[in-house]
């Protein structure tokens, strides 16, 4: 056997020297170092030491362990310590003791110098990253992110990528998007990150989106890739915070070795912190083991070390990949490649120069890049070329025939568009794809050679579906209807229209405009960006009632041009009662005969309104010129109708004054319909004489022509209808009297003879012009006389008398004598004077003058007449005064001021308020006159006082209930019988802001997708306000209430509901929004609502792993077919979007375990055994289709206690030396027992069965640690024969001794050991060098094998 490296030459100063060896890790390893005199013992089993900062540099080197760092501690004999090294600081360590022991060994002469170099060679304080992220240029820490504002100006400092001199710098163009690649600047030479232009949130795609940048050195070859995500915040901004899968930073480095190179356990293979950017060196690494397939290392305060021996031998390269991580404050990922290569060079074999060929051992492929990123249109034909991915591969033959495949990550549908040459690498499409269906197609690719074993490499690609303008707008509606008042204010904000384009925002940037905008549409205008209609002017429903606006949507697109929709809004303008009712004549004129029969129809008006509804409806009243109440209107249709006989003889022309009020809230009304009713003169009247007969006497002797008699009558009628034409009858020839046709006087028309005719009687008829004439007659009587000497002479001279005014015609008033004492005379009774308006008659009767009433009397115009009453004999005559004094009757009824009375009340007026006072007058006097008031029906909201004529409100009034109020009211006089009049008291209520809007639902319920466009509408909610006008008039608004932190607005006045923001349902699955209905009263009322919006799921959430890598424990021997573990990922998607299914997608080859599908069940195949294999590792996968997730899964088997101690024979061979005192043999630990336990877990004891028995080895029973006695001296046999057992915690093993032990001579110096610190660790040793020399104070072996 050889041992091969085992010594260095040790430095030649006092201070500390590190010695490795570079064998493998089952030998054992030494290390002696004379440590400082500076080292300052601090207790038994605890040694605090402190390097000073004057030592000189290089002559200190400390060995760095792969684990941890282990020493045992000596000053003379005595141990000062043993255990594990801590750093405390950039100087200062302690020893903190226990069980464990690491050895490191001498190290070759040839090998590079010691681990560490430097002030402390080795010991360098770790380098800490710096996290980076930018808010407004502001570094934070907690991630490799950037947080870009709106407002951040261009050329700011975002980032430093600087690695040192030699490096340069670029944005990696194939993984960063396009539109993110414009943003920033990167120094080439300084790898300083600038801002290079403004960013504009609104028109950013991805929020967050990657952007890479790669570092390269041009002297050692090294590479690096980081990943920012980039965040943009501003207006209208939507993030969706999603966890990032790909590392922070990957670092590629290859380490060149020579030929048949082997490097020792503990070798730094790399100073990472060297290779992290500037900005994220303050960050402190994670303590990381890396397993490979070729070795393992350990990353300990930002290096890199071996953990085992390692050869190239036969290999040609190896590689590692590891994975790094900070604290979870800082959740930096840090990816490591590294390649371990040879140099090609050449040998020397029989001192000849033979040149090294390539080494048939089969390495694996390796792609250009980790990460592949392609941009495809979309809608190309199938088999369309996406790119070609090129691995490559040194080996020749089979080795080096690549094959290709890929598969989809995240979403299996991918599969169905791609296909990839499996001898090429070339990537078509199977069909064309649509970036609407899916945008982004992430591939695994791998390349796998043929070779023995078979290698493979994987990539990543990442296939963007670039946009075309594919997809017209699509309006929410194709038909919008929407109701608005007339007379809103411009600027009225009527509707909001609003089209989606599923493209993407650069070929779907909507703009709206109304294509029928000219002409009766130029109302209405909206807004190019919203989609927001407004009124340009105030609507009026009277000029145009309804409104068809046509709109188009443009998506601005250009590739490969713009697309358009149109929608239709149909608006209805609602009536507003702004319209006063109009008369369809200034002046209605119509005449009436007199004689017209009651209830017949007169005339009818007509008002319009342009309003329409109960706007329109238009009711009639009379509100003055019906006198004596002759007509009746009719309420709805303006019908007049004669309720009452009409005389002419009495009232000529009726003037009506017409009211035509609308049905609005508040009604208009217009007061100035005018009616003029003209009684025409029926010839109803016959002619009546004043007295009758007429009587009268001449004397014989008067001339021809004398006036006998006045025949007097009178008719009633008008016109022709009382002009009249007297005519005598009865009459014969010759004669004597004649009449005036027109006048009625009789005179003699020939010579009268007592003698031949004394006495004549005729008849006289009175005939009218009317048609049919109407005639009256009467008889007269003439007596001849002689020659009259007496005078008729009245029995009184005055009469005094009263007459109701109310007596009837043709009745008596007075009889009056005068008389004659002629014999045979005849007198005859005239009313000479005073009969005013002809109302009184006289006649003669027995000798006497009979006074009658001939007309109706009318105590208004004349309350007295003073007749004169002439008695005649036909010669003399005589004369008397007649008094008639008119008394009052109930003959007027009382007439209101107006026939309508108009008043506004409002409705805030408090009970006992007054209305109005209205007043009705009457002619007549005393009680006749004495008016009372009353209501002809009974309104409970009102009163009257019945003498004042005060209307008084007796009850609250509500303008809701009625907005109006028309009272009938009855002025009633005191005579009997009583008469009255009636006059309308139109109540108009005012409108007082008293009710707040209501809703017509409690609450309000709606749903959403989660995916749903900005601006979707989602309800419509409505409120009403019975109040008028702009008390009534309602907007909608969440000011002062809750619109979900923003996600959503509300149209003001539709009551529209709509996404002010993209939605997340795994944020915010429900909400519970607070809404407003506001009227615009003073002050404004105001409704609250509740609308509670579910956001209903859709699959964007792949599922979750609680981390990347999971670590199981599991004991070994567990039963075939038990669940060991239960594996299971979160979906923060809901129903059947949240259902998960598991396998296992690498590293079960054999098939160790299987995965439940559905539960993630983890049940172990086959028997698991610690000694055979202490962790598996597998890669599981959760899939809610199409989107996958994946997990590494290590299990770690639980070591129990199943296995025997192991322990072979061995053989302790030493050295006495002499010094200047005595002989002396080496003191403390010489060695251990090479016993070992494959359970890890097992204590084993130590104890002498047998061969000891003057004990001169001294046994620890706890540790194995060998020593020699104190009585030891050279008198001893050179062979002793020992038997140790080994007791585990299950079995006991005893070994003996070697046979023909071998003793080992290292150098005769008579040396003196004044510290030794050294480890053991149990190693097979495979040769010793011949001509090794070495300055070594002190050495012991311990060696279980025989040497040659």
């Amino acid at each position: 056997m050889h041992i091969k490296s085992l010594l260095f030459q040790a430095p030649t100063t006092d201070h500390p020297a590190l010695f490795r060896d570079t064998a493998r890790t089952d030998r054992f390893h030494w290390i002696a170092v004379d440590p400082p005199p500076e080292l300052v013992r601090t207790q038994m089993m605890e040694c605090h030491f402190r390097f000073i900062h004057q030592m000189p540099l290089s002559e200190f080197s400390l060995f760095r362990a792969t684990e941890e760092m282990f020493a045992v501690l000596y000053k003379g004999d005595d141990c000062l310590g043993s255990g594990k090294i801590i750093q405390l600081g950039p100087s200062e360590y302690t020893l903190k003791t226990g069980r464990e022991r690491l050895v490191a060994s001498q190290q070759q002469k040839d090998e590079p110098t010691p681990v560490g170099s430097g002030r402390y060679p080795g010991m360098e304080p770790p380098m800490c990253w710096i996290w980076v992220c930018v808010l407004l240029a502001v570094p934070l820490a907690g991630c490799l992110e950037m947080h870009l504002s709106e407002t951040l100006q261009p050329g700011s400092v975002l980032a430093n990528l600087s690695l040192g001199p030699g490096w340069t710098y670029k944005i990696d163009r194939t993984l960063s998007p396009n539109f993110i690649q414009t943003l920033f600047q990167v120094g080439k030479r300084s790898g300083v990150i600038r801002l290079s232009h403004r960013v504009q949130c609104a028109h950013t795609p991805r929020n967050p989106a990657p952007v890479y940048f790669t570092a390269g050195s041009s002297t050692s070859g090294d590479a690096t890739l980081t990943l920012f995500n980039v965040f943009v915040h501003g207006q209208n901004c939507f993030i969706k915070y999603k966890r990032k899968s790909e590392p922070d930073i990957h670092i590629k480095h290859v380490l060149k070795l020579k030929s048949a190179s082997c490097l020792p356990a503990g070798k730094l293979l790399l100073n990472v912190k060297k290779l992290m950017p500037t900005s994220t060196q303050s960050i402190i690494l994670l303590n990381t083991k890396c397993n490979g397939k070729d070795f393992v290392a350990t990353f300990r305060h930002g290096d890199l070390f071996l953990v085992n021996d390692l050869c190239l031998e036969h290999r040609g390269k190896v590689d590692l990949h590891c994975a790094l991580h900070s604290s979870p404050d800082s959740r930096l990922s840090v990816k490591l490649s590294l390649t371990l290569s040879e140099h090609e060079g050449t040998l020397r074999k029989s001192g000849k120069l033979v040149h090294r060929g390539k080494r048939q051992v089969n390495t694996s492929p390796q792609f250009q890049l980790p990460n592949y990123q392609v941009s495809v249109p979309e809608n190309e034909s199938p088999y369309t070329q996406v790119i070609t991915l090129k691995a490559t591969d040194p080996d020749d033959g089979e080795g080096g025939r690549l094959e290709y495949s890929m598969e989809a990550l995240f979403d299996k549908r991918s599969d169905n568009y791609f296909q990839i040459d499996a001898k090429t690498g070339s990537i078509t499409t199977v069909q064309p794809l649509d970036r609407e269906v899916k945008d982004t197609h992430v591939f695994k690719v791998s390349a796998t050679d043929n070779g023995t074993p078979k290698r493979s490499a994987t990539s990543y690609l990442t296939v963007t579906v670039s946009d075309k303008n594919d997809h017209r707008p699509v309006f929410e509606l194709s038909d919008y209807r929407v109701n608005i008042r007339e007379n809103v204010e411009v600027g009225f904000e009527v509707m909001t229209i609003r089209a989606t384009d599923s493209d993407a925002p650069s070929n779907a940037n909507m703009v709206y405009k109304i294509i029928n905008e000219d002409g009766i549409n130029s109302v209405f205008e909206i807004d190019p960006r919203n989609g927001l209609v407004r009124t340009r002017d105030r609507p009026d429903r009277e000029t145009r009632a309804q409104y068809k606006l046509i709109v188009e949507a443009n998506d601005q697109g250009k590739d490969p041009h713009s697309l358009t929709a149109t929608a239709t809004v149909h608006i209805t303008v609602e009536d507003e009662n702004d319209n006063y009712p109009q008369f369809s004549e200034k002046r209605y004129v119509v005449q009436v005969p007199e004689n017209v029969a009651v209830n017949t129809k007169v005339i009818q008006v007509e008002a319009t309104d342009k309003d329409e509804g109960n706007n329109a409806k238009v009711h009639y009243s009379i509100i003055s010129g019906n006198i004596k109440g002759q007509f009746y209107i009719h309420s709805p249709t303006g019908m007049i109708d004669v309720i009452n006989p009409l005389d002419y003889e009495m009232i000529r022309e009726y003037n009506l004054r017409i009211k035509a009020q609308d049905g609005g809230r508040p009604p208009l009304i217009n007061g100035t319909g005018m009616v003029v009713v003209q009684v025409v003169d029926v010839n109803d009247n016959a002619p009546m004489f004043v007295s009758t007969p007429f009587q009268a006497t001449v004397l014989e002797n008067v001339p021809i022509g004398y006036s006998v008699i006045h025949i007097q009558a009178i008719d009633g009628d008008s016109g022709e209808n009382a002009r009249l034409e007297y005519q005598l009858t009865d009459t014969t020839p010759g004669f004597p009297f004649t009449i005036n046709n027109s006048t009625g006087w009789i005179t003699v028309g020939e010579e009268l003879d007592r003698e031949t005719t004394d006495f004549y009687t005729f008849g006289i008829v009175a005939r009218d012009h009317g048609m049919p004439a109407m005639s009256s007659s009467a008889s007269v009587s003439i007596t001849v006389l002689d020659v009259n000497d007496n005078v008729p002479t009245f029995t009184e001279k005055t009469y005094s008398l009263k007459i109701n005014e109310d007596a009837v015609v043709g009745s008596s008033v007075l009889t009056m004598t005068a008389v004659d004492r002629d014999i045979n005379s005849v007198v005859t009774y005239q009313i000479s004077s005073g009969n005013t308006r002809n109302r009184f008659a006289i006649t003669s009767q027995s000798g006497g003058g009979l006074i009658t009433l001939a007309l109706p009397l009318d105590y208004k115009q004349e309350r007295q007449y003073v007749l004169t009453v002439t008695a005649s004999d036909g010669t003399r005559y005589d004369t008397a005064q007649v008094f008639i004094n008119v008394t009052d009757a109930n003959t007027h009824r009382p007439v209101f001021q107006s026939a309508n009375y108009q008043v506004m009340l409002s409705e805030e007026k408090p009970v006992g308020s007054t209305v109005v006072v209205i007043s009705a007058t009457d002619e007549d006097t005393g009680e006749n006159a004495r008016i009372t008031y009353v209501m002809e029906d009974n309104v409970p909201q009102f009163k009257i006082d019945p003498d004042t004529g005060a209307i008084t409100t007796q009850m609250e009034i509500d303008y809701e209930d009625q907005a109006s109020y028309t009272l009938a009211i009855i002025a009633r006089d005191n005579g009997i019988p009583q008469k009255s009049d009636t006059t309308y008291v139109e109540i108009i209520i005012l409108d007082a802001n008293d009710n707040a809007p209501q809703f017509l639902r409690d609450i309000y319920q709606g749903s959403v997708f989660e995916d749903a466009p900005v601006y979707t509408s989602v309800l419509q909610i409505s409120a009403s306000d019975r109040d008028s006008g702009s008390n009534g008039r309602v907007s909608y608004t969440f000011q002062g209430g809750d619109d979900g932190e923003g996600d959503f607005m509300i149209e003001p006045y539709s009551g529209i509901i709509r996404t002010a923001r993209k939605l997340d349902r795994e944020n915010v699955p429900v909400y519970n929004l607070k809404a407003f209905a506001v009227d615009r009263g003073v002050p404004p009322l105001k409704a609250v609502v509740s609308v509670h919006v579910v956001v209903q799921d859709i699959n964007d959430n792949a599922p979750v792993f609680e981390k990347d890598e999971l670590f199981i424990d599991v004991e070994e021997n567990s039963p075939v077919g038990s669940i060991v573990a239960q594996i299971t990922a979160t979906d923060p998607d809901e129903g059947t979007n949240a259902q998960i299914m598991y396998q296992i997608v690498e590293g079960n080859i054999p098939e160790v375990f299987q995965l439940d599908i559905f539960n993630g069940d983890l049940t172990a195949l086959t028997d698991l055994d610690y000694e055979t294999k202490t962790e598996y590792i597998i890669v599981v996968q959760a899939t809610s289709a199409p989107l996958v997730s994946r997990a590494t899964v290590h299990i770690r088997l639980v070591d129990m206690n199943d296995n025997k101690p192991v322990l072979q024979n061995f053989e302790i061979i030493f050295n006495n030396y002499i010094t200047n005192k005595s002989n002396s043999f080496p003191t403390g630990i010489i060695g251990s027992v090479p016993a070992h336990d494959p359970d890890v877990s097992d204590k084993l004891r130590y104890k002498f069965e047998s061969g000891n028995e003057l004990s001169l080895l001294l046994l620890n029973e706890d540790t194995g640690d060998l020593r020699l006695s104190r009585n030891l001296d050279n008198d001893r046999p050179l062979e002793a024969s020992m038997t140790i057992s080994v007791t585990g915690s299950v079995k006991v093993l005893a070994a003996g001794s070697v046979q023909d032990p071998v003793v080992l001579l290292l150098g005769h110096k008579s040396i003196v050991c004044k510290w030794l610190v050294w480890v053991i660790k149990k190693v097979v040793l495979s040769g010793w060098p011949h001509g090794v020399h070495a300055d070594v104070k002190c050495l012991v072996i311990i060696t279980d094998a025989l040497t040659s």
